[in-house]
């Protein structure tokens, strides 16, 4: 057996824990349960308030309804089949739970129980290496508490939260020489995400050089290499010939990936200069902090795994990828765990004693998860959410529906929903119902383009005022000019 990084000495030691101690009425399983439950309530309540978006709740919500539905998955959200958005398969198997009921809901359990599993191969990844049974459960709350895991959770729905246990775990069995299970790992990986292939493939690179696993690091770095090519040579081109989504967000580099990939060898000065920058400073603070007390040089090699996903979100000049809220840094944080864990068996890290590290992942989650919103950010729109509710109910049929960015998740099963955005045309003929709220227009939005529908509106004889309540119209078109 070949020594990883963890200290190879309470290897056996680990693998006995691992496979004697019983997981049933174990203190993670109340961990995992309660941080399951908490997740799945908030996302439920944010989602209940309007305050979860179309963009992107609503555009996965309705391709797998559609998908249930034997439809095509094109969302009219993005005007693209869902497979021309980033080539995740994974919503093929997920609308088999629409199948069941078609309801939203199911997303937030999926994303809640993937994100809470994570617990779980970090602290079987802990027993491995030979840490004490309360550092391994520190571990799992450390996992738990990363604010990411929460900021991801409560906005909207992405299928990569998927990939996050995936990753722990393809790494517990490739350290574990289990080739089956690392392979099911791997294709689900790849299912969640086209551009996860670059991480499947340096975790591949990762195996190979670092953890000498040489049958799992060739799988791994192979089929990701085989996935990116096959993505965007195959299948985004066939379903979004036009351009693969979110590549703007590298505009300056170039216009296509291979010009982009070529771009940074040969500018590197304007490569250096959005790296070098403030923002990519504060963003590297935000990542590391929360972990930094059990990051140590000798142990950074467990992060190369973390390469791809830290570099487009540095190369980006699209924000949010440079901030903790939304859901881009998820990738990282897998293997952010591989590097403490290997710390803490070596004995090294500032903070040794569970208690401590518990606490300090304790002070960082408060400080930087997200939960406030529900005080502060989600309270202003409760002036209208009796009205927005009741005009909700009476929207009966399947037909086009075009309405605010935060009212649309709630409407998006049917072929047709479109956003309120001031920026592009609006054609309401092609719509059955219009659904606007004047006192909060949603995002992308503004009263005064409200104001512009609302008098569109009023002077086509062939939509009629169904619901007006505190600043929230309804608008149908006649039976006849449907």
């Amino acid at each position: 057996m070949h020594n990883h990084p963890t200290n190879v000495k309470f290897l056996s030691r680990g693998l006995q824990s691992v496979y004697r101690f019983p997981l049933k009425a174990h203190p993670l399983a109340w961990i995992m349960g309660g941080s399951l439950l908490i997740m799945f309530l908030c996302s439920t309540l944010r989602h209940a308030l309007f305050q979860s978006t179309g963009w992107d709740l609503g555009i996965f919500d309705q391709a797998i309804y559609l998908i249930s539905q034997g439809q095509p998955p094109i969302s009219s959200f993005i005007k693209v089949h869902i497979l021309g958005d980033h080539a995740a398969w994974v919503f093929y198997p997920l609308a088999l739970l629409y199948k069941i009921y078609p309801n939203v809901h199911w997303l937030f359990a999926v994303q809640s129980t993937a994100l809470a599993l994570g617990a779980l191969p970090t602290w079987y990844l802990a027993q491995l290496a030979g840490l004490r049974q309360g550092v391994a459960i520190a571990l799992s709350a450390v996992y738990l508490l990363y604010p990411v895991i929460f900021n991801a959770n409560l906005f909207d729905f992405h299928p990569e939260v998927m990939a996050v246990p995936t990753l722990l775990g393809a790494v517990l069995a490739a350290r574990l020489g289990k080739v089956l299970w690392f392979c099911l790992a791997i294709i689900l990986v790849l299912g969640c995400k086209f551009i996860l292939a670059l991480t499947v493939a340096a975790l591949g690179f990762w195996l190979l050089v670092f953890e000498k696993k040489r049958l799992c690091g060739t799988i791994a770095l192979v089929a990701g290499i085989a996935w990116f090519l096959i993505a965007t040579k195959v299948i985004l081109p066939a379903f979004n010939p036009q351009q693969i989504t979110s590549i703007s967000r590298y505009g300056y580099l170039g216009n296509s990936i291979l010009e982009i990939a070529k771009n940074l060898f040969l500018q590197p000065g304007q490569l250096f200069q959005v790296l070098l920058s403030f923002d990519n400073l504060k963003y590297l603070i935000l990542v590391v902090a929360p972990v930094i007390w059990g990051l140590s040089l000798k142990h950074l090699t467990g992060l190369v795994p973390a390469v791809p996903t830290l570099a487009l979100n540095l190369l980006s000049n699209y924000q949010p990828q440079k901030d903790i809220v939304a859901q881009y840094s998820l990738p990282i944080l897998p293997f952010l765990m591989v590097a403490v864990i290997a710390t803490l068996a070596d004995g090294r890290g500032w903070l040794q004693d569970g208690r401590k590290i518990t606490l300090w992942s304790l002070i960082f989650f408060l400080g930087l998860a997200r939960w406030s919103y529900f005080f502060t950010k989600y309270l202003p729109t409760l002036d209208t959410w009796q009205a927005t509710h009741d005009a909700i109910a009476l929207i009966q049929t399947k037909g086009g529906v075009y309405t605010t960015n935060e009212i649309a998740p709630h409407l998006s099963h049917r072929p047709l929903i479109e956003r309120t955005v001031t920026t592009e045309p609006h054609e309401l003929e092609q719509f059955e119902y219009v659904l606007l709220n004047q006192r909060h227009p949603g995002s992308n939005s503004s009263p005064e383009f409200v104001a512009q529908l609302l008098e569109q509106l009023q002077r086509t004889p062939r939509f009629k005022l169904r619901y007006h309540r505190d600043g929230v119209f309804l608008f149908q078109k006649a039976k006849n000019q449907v």
